[in-house]
């Protein structure tokens, strides 16, 4: 299970026992999990990268991290290509995504939780001591 963003206003988080949701957020609507519609809109997803590289490390239905370095699209830039990917996502699927692009795995995640939801943050490799 899963918050939306305004229920994390309040403090409620993903795994959270529905008990303590509750308590923090009584106004708070719960919907059935939808896991054979978030599967195939996960692989629609990684249909949508696989457009932009073959090196694609999956993490969970919706994370994934994606090598660029190699990539001719956009002249190369992992910014570009994050925008287009972004983009590409909500034209098909009508579903917004974040990005981190930096030069390592791990800072790439911390740049993804900065400008969430729907939003980029960049970390250049002049950035990273």
């Amino acid at each position: 299970s899963t918050a939306n963003y305004p229920a994390r206003k309040f403090g409620v988080r993903s795994a959270m026992p529905t008990g303590m949701a509750l308590k923090l957020c009584p106004h708070l609507t719960l919907l059935p999990g939808r896991f054979d519609a978030y599967k195939e809109a996960s692989n629609h997803i990684r249909e949508i990268f696989s457009r932009y590289t073959s090196r694609i490390e999956p993490l969970s239905l919706d994370e994934a991290y994606l090598d660029v370095t190699d990539s001719v699209h956009c002249h190369g830039s992992a910014t570009l290509i994050a925008q287009e990917i972004r983009q590409t996502i909500f034209n098909e699927l009508q579903l917004t995504a974040s990005a981190g692009v930096a030069p390592v795995k791990f800072l790439a995640k911390i740049a993804s939780d900065m400008n969430k939801p729907n939003g980029q943050f960049v970390i250049t490799p002049a950035e990273v001591p």
